[in-house]
């Protein structure tokens, strides 16, 4: 078969069930001419759309970072104010006062506070997990179209010198 589906695709048609990545798994192409016929497609058409289709999963890879990035900065620190983050030491108390955003700040135990947090902290390196996951399967996406447009491209020359080594012996 000229186009095996990566085996991270989920569905039948292609398109991941990533969190966040609705674009089709990149498939590998084994037969350049089978695949562009199976498309109907030309060299020119085919390599455009797999730019494009490239430039997609690295908007989606630059997407995913940032948010790896915000997450890893709120394992370590608190937001102070919008992009300034400290880190704090609690001194022995009876009740802290959390922040929870939208000009709402609400009083704990020092119990319940750190039972919130740690919820906090596991949920956001569950997340974190899942986002390395979707980054790593992009990844594969990239290399698998880089790789794709290579071949074509390859393909293309190839055919070309053939057809030019035909003309020069009919000549």
């Amino acid at each position: 078969m000229a186009m095996a589906m990566s085996s991270s695709s989920s569905s039948s048609s292609g398109v991941t069930e990533r969190r966040g990545i609705c674009l089709p798994a990149a498939a590998f192409v084994e037969d350049v001419q089978t695949y562009l016929s199976q498309l109907g497609l030309d060299v020119n058409s085919s390599l455009s759309f797999l730019q494009e289709r490239l430039q997609q999963y690295r908007l989606v890879e630059m997407k995913l970072l940032a948010q790896q990035r915000d997450l890893q900065a709120l394992l370590a620190d608190f937001e102070v104010s919008e992009g300034i983050y400290s880190r704090a030491r609690i001194e022995d108390t009876d009740s802290v006062c959390l922040w929870l955003g939208a000009n709402v700040m609400l009083e704990h135990s020092c119990e319940e506070a750190t039972d919130l947090l740690q919820r906090n902290l596991e949920n956001a390196r569950a997340s974190l997990e899942v986002l390395v996951t979707d980054l790593q399967f992009l990844r594969d996406q990239v290399t698998i179209t880089q790789v794709t447009i290579a071949r074509i491209y390859n393909w293309d020359v190839h055919q070309r010198r053939l057809r030019q080594v035909s003309a020069a012996k009919d000549s």
